[in-house]
């Protein structure tokens, strides 16, 4: 039996989506803040939300390419 392509796309989507978004959310905290400094000690909740959000990200696409 063939496996259906669907939730390899869905889990492609939804990694380049955590991505995007934490791009996206890191930009949009930088302008509305004019906070771009990664050593200001004040910033560091934001990063650690950058960072997981990318480390998700990446995390589901190296393991959506991956052969079964």
């Amino acid at each position: 039996m063939e496996e259906s392509s669907f939730p390899k796309k869905a889990k492609l989507a939804l990694s380049l989506l955590m991505i995007i978004g934490a791009l996206v959310f890191y930009w949009a905290w930088g302008i509305m803040y004019d906070s771009w400094n990664i050593f200001d000690g004040s910033n560091m909740g934001v990063y650690s939300i950058v960072v997981i959000m990318l480390a998700f990200g990446i995390l589901g696409l190296f393991l959506t390419r991956a052969k079964n």
